[in-house]
Formats: structure tokens, C-alpha cells, sequence
């Protein structure tokens, strides 16, 4: 298995010296994506004392430090680089994740995962103009979708109609295992609706 994570020898430099710096026999460092696969994803990098590393995190050995790699994190680090550039000021550290916001996904994917590649990179973009975004709360039993209609799509009297034809459509055209959608705040309970 090639690393899922590149990190360049300027990198690896200046984490060592980081970690030399604190004086704790064995620190390593930790990489993770705090909600990963959604826009809202962000890659974080932390010390890691002996212990404080989760039993399922996979390790990079590399020459001058020790890497953890959460592994929920581990789809969605793929192509991922961290580098340093020195500069007059001392320097930056950057982590690019070209992959932390969008799922890596394929047929084997959880179902949820799958969902939320489809809501993110086919129907979100084309409800950002109008200020509106979906999102995955959660999948029953069912493989039912319970979405939240958020932004410019919440209270929308057309969001029966519209979005949820259309979302439902595409969700079912590229995931046919699901079961159908419903929205958190259920726009299809009509019982108080008013018609003219």
C-alpha cells in the first residue's frame, strides 16, 4: 500500500524539531479531518504523547518522527501533502487534503458515504446560488435518507416539489439501494397544508 500521505522532507524537519521541543520521550504527531467528506471539513495536525493514539490509527514510520493516521480519516487523506516552506519570517506549514471536503468513494462505500458524494458533488453546487444546501442527518433501517433542507431551502413552499423530486430522483438514479428520502422537518406531512 503506497502512503496515503506525502510529507515532504522540509516537513518532516520542522515536525521533528517541533516534537524535540516538547521533551516527551516518543511524541509523535497525529493527522486527522474532523468532518470529513462534508464542505465543513478541516484537517487538523496534533502532538500525540505515548497513548493518546487510538488503537485503530494507522502509523507512519518515517526516518525522524512518528505519524498516526486516524483511520476514519484515511479515505479522505489520499493525495493529501503537508509541507513546510521557510520563509524570513521562520516559515508555514501547510496541509493540502484535496480530498478532506469530497468523499472518496466507490460501490463498496458505506451507504451514507456514497449519499452525502452525490449531495456534495452534484446537488449542492447547483443550490449554492440560490443560498441552499442539503445535508445527511441520518439513514434508517430503511436505507432511507433523512435529509435537512438548509439555507435558502428551509420554509421554501417549493422545496415539495422541486428539490425533493429532484434530489430524490438523482439520489435513486446514482444509489439505487436506497430506499427513498425524507426531509427532518418533513415538508410531506401536507395534514396542516393549506391548498387553493
Amino acid at each position: 500500500m503506497s502512503e496515503p500521505i506525502q510529507i515532504t522532507d522540509s516537513a518532516q524537519d520542522y515536525l521533528a524539531e517541533l516534537l524535540e521541543k516538547q521533551n516527551v520521550e516518543g511524541i509523535a504527531v497525529r493527522i486527522f479531518i474532523t468532518q470529513p467528506g462534508t464542505p465543513y471539513a478541516e484537517t487538523c495536525l496534533a502532538y500525540c504523547r505515548p497513548g493518546e493514539e487510538e488503537p485503530t490509527d494507522e502509523k507512519l514510520e518515517l526516518p525522524k518522527l512518528g505519524v498516526f493516521l486516524d483511520k476514519n480519516s484515511l479515505p479522505f487523506l489520499e493525495e493529501a501533502v503537508v509541507d513546510f516552506n521557510a520563509d524570513r519570517m521562520g516559515g508555514q506549514l501547510t496541509i493540502k487534503a484535496p480530498n478532506a471536503k469530497m468523499p472518496k468513494v466507490n460501490a463498496d462505500s458505506p451507504l451514507a458515504d456514497r449519499v452525502n458524494y452525490v449531495l456534495y458533488s452534484e446537488i449542492n453546487p447547483g443550490l449554492a446560488a440560490h443560498g441552499g444546501e442539503i445535508k445527511l442527518v441520518e439513514l434508517t433501517d430503511e436505507n432511507v435518507a433523512i435529509l435537512a433542507f438548509g439555507g435558502g431551502c428551509q420554509g421554501c413552499a417549493a422545496v415539495d416539489l422541486t428539490l425533493k423530486d429532484g434530489v430524490e430522483r438523482t439520489l435513486l438514479e446514482r444509489i439505487p439501494e436506497l430506499g427513498g428520502i425524507r426531509d427532518v422537518t418533513d415538508h410531506s406531512d401536507t395534514t396542516n397544508a393549506y391548498y387553493r
